[in-house]
């Protein structure tokens, strides 16, 4: 028997509740790994070199972002 039938075997063998640990403990496993494996800071791309940014800077009514905000949070909340 192979290990990974030897795993399936202890794991059917479980409680319900015992299969549940399992299945959280596989995934913070990989959540760790997935998050070990991105990309560090370091090699990132600058804010700045994603096509995104300054998308709506030659809109005059977002010459000031902060007010604009307040602007909309008024319309949309004071009605």
């Amino acid at each position: 028997m192979n290990q990974i039938q030897e795993l399936e075997k202890r794991i059917h063998a479980l409680p319900p509740e015992g299969q549940q640990e399992i299945l959280d403990f596989l995934a913070s496993l990989e959540q760790r790994y997935r998050i070990s494996q991105q990309k560090s800071p370091a090699t990132r791309k600058p804010l700045q070199a994603y096509a995104f940014v300054g998308l709506w800077r030659e809109r005059r009514d977002m010459q000031d972002s902060m007010q604009w905000v307040r602007d909309l949070r008024h319309r949309e909340w004071q009605g």
